[in-house]
């Protein structure tokens, strides 16, 4: 048995301590938010926050985050996501939408640490999440939005 803090809950899985924490919080949780994209942490779709730093579920071991916190997408709240959440719908960021989980995941722990990121601050934090629809300008435009919501800099 693997014991995880999920989303502030703590949650008992039944699962080999090398599964990759992705299938634990898919499979063994029913957590489906978190997408599975490559398997090689290269597309950002399985995107999670661990212990408040965006990490690739797929390339974790689920032993590896025993007793440390996970936040799935299923999990985010408060006043960032808020923010990002009607930023996104405003400037129709999605359109397939699958990558989109690991895209605000990302977004949200990037306003978490600062409600003014440059535009290179934020290519560096959602470097590695792919958008197959290439929504990068809207997702940028969108970040703003929601820092400028939050009291950044115009």
């Amino acid at each position: 048995m693997i014991s995880l803090m999920v989303n502030g809950e703590r949650r008992k899985v039944d699962a080999a301590p090398d599964v990759p924490l992705l299938w634990v919080l898919r499979d063994g949780l029913g957590l489906a938010g978190t997408k599975y994209g490559c398997g090689a942490g290269q597309c950002g779709a399985c995107t999670v926050l661990l212990d408040g730093k965006p990490v690739r579920a797929c390339q974790i071991a689920a032993s590896e985050v025993s007793g440390r916190a996970v936040v799935t997408i299923e999990g985010l709240d408060g006043p960032v996501v808020r923010a990002l959440r009607a930023a996104w719908a405003e400037l129709d960021v999605p359109q397939c939408g699958y990558c989109q989980s690991g895209q605000m995941v990302s977004a949200a722990a990037l306003l978490g640490r600062s409600r003014n990121p440059a535009d290179a601050d934020i290519d560096a934090a959602m470097d590695g999440n792919i958008c197959r629809c290439g929504t990068y300008q809207r997702i940028r435009a969108a970040i703003h939005a929601a820092a400028r919501s939050l009291g950044g800099k115009p």
